[in-house]
């Protein structure tokens, strides 16, 4: 009776390992945080507005005005100890009115560009994703109203119209949100035919969840930067409105009604009025402008280190 051989193991056969797929890396989001905080540009942006923002909104608690009384007697004073920016031609401190203007100017800003970023990001993004005779539409809508000259739409509604802060703020979201949407459809327009759109199409995904979960995130970067400089874009504005005197009425105050109302005194020796809100303007569209770089070049990829 024959006995069975014992079988030897065979050698594993030297095959070449499966090259994973690429993926797209998880924590994206915490890559695009590291990326912006180590961007100079984007501390000094930050740093520039977390001090305006505090002179605002927090200095008038600590440093109480009356900024409605009207006090002739102590009208056009030169910066002393009692008034440390001296007072304009109605008695009012200016370095309280620098932190009433700047908290109505940060107000309008962040109201314009919260607005037209929802809007325009919406509008955008479903003309982008549809395509078609549909986004031509949606586009020829927004191609007349931009051959509307904005500018004089504007003056031409504050001055039959009292200006108010909110008003302006409806007029300027009218008109700033049709530059984000153009933006939002052309990122759109690149993004949907990527293959994780595909992809949630095939799995059953609606337009409206492709759109918001899939696409809108993707674009976050355009979304944000525009966002960013909107806002300085809306204080220029505002400003603008003043110095020509269709801005906020009184007793409200702005940097543009300061401005305004110190150059007509400026040749008389009153350099306190004009130089301040001047500076502050500056400094403060300066500051949102390095964050809006900052943010455009964080959220690039092609510029994020390894």
């Amino acid at each position: 009776m024959s006995t069975l051989e014992p079988i030897e193991p065979l050698e594993p056969l030297d095959l070449p390992q499966p090259v994973d797929a690429p993926t797209v890396p998880r924590g994206s989001g915490r890559l695009w945080a590291e990326a912006f905080v180590r961007n100079r540009r984007a501390l000094v942006g930050l740093g520039m507005v977390a001090v305006i923002a505090a002179f605002c909104f927090i200095g008038p608690l600590l440093y109480r005005t009356d900024q409605v009384t009207v006090q002739l007697d102590l009208a056009d004073l030169p910066p002393g100890s009692g008034n440390p920016l001296g007072t304009d031609a109605s008695g009012y401190d200016v370095l309280g009115r620098l932190m009433e203007g700047g908290r109505s100017s940060l107000e309008l800003g962040f109201a314009v560009a919260l607005t037209t970023t929802v809007i325009g990001t919406l509008y955008g993004a479903m003309a982008g994703y549809l395509g078609g005779i549909v986004d031509a539409v949606m586009m020829r809508v927004i191609d007349t109203f931009l051959a509307i000259p904005g500018i004089v739409l504007l003056l031409i509604m504050v001055s039959v119209f009292t200006p108010t802060l909110w008003g302006i703020i409806l007029l300027l979201s009218l008109l700033s949100w049709l530059g984000a949407a153009r933006l939002v459809r052309g990122e759109v327009l690149s993004l949907r035919t990527r293959e994780f759109v595909q992809a949630a199409r095939m799995m059953g995904g609606t337009g409206g969840r492709i759109v918001l979960r899939h696409l809108v995130p993707n674009a976050a970067g355009v979304i944000i930067v525009s966002g960013t400089f909107t806002i300085a874009d809306s204080i220029l504005t505002l400003s603008a409105l003043s110095f020509l005197g269709l801005g906020l009425p009184p007793p409200h105050a702005d940097w543009g009604t300061m401005l305004s109302a110190g150059l007509n005194s400026l040749y008389d020796g009153y350099w306190w009025l004009v130089y301040p809100p001047a500076a502050i303007l500056i400094v403060t569209v300066v500051a949102f402008n390095l964050i809006g770089d900052a943010v455009h070049d964080a959220l690039d990829v092609r510029l994020q280190r390894p």
